[in-house]
């Protein structure tokens, strides 16, 4: 499990997927959200704006399992 450190309060989930390089460019976001599937807390979520805090685990499909910590 890889942790991708936040220096604000949240990030978006768009942002999560570029800066934990499931992505290239956060554009790329909403066409994998639509192709892959994302869960945050063991709920699926695929809503690019969804808000993730400290704390929060992600897994995505054929990218990893991650955690949300401070920087």
């Amino acid at each position: 499990m890889k942790e991708i450190g936040i220096k604000t309060e949240y990030i978006t989930l768009g942002q999560f997927l570029k800066l934990s390089d499931c992505i290239s460019t956060g554009g790329h976001a909403k066409f994998f959200l639509q192709e892959n599937t994302v869960m945050i807390n063991g709920e699926a979520d695929n809503r690019r704006g969804r808000k993730l805090y400290a704390g929060d685990k992600v897994e995505v499909e054929g990218c990893g399992v991650f955690t949300v910590g401070k920087a």
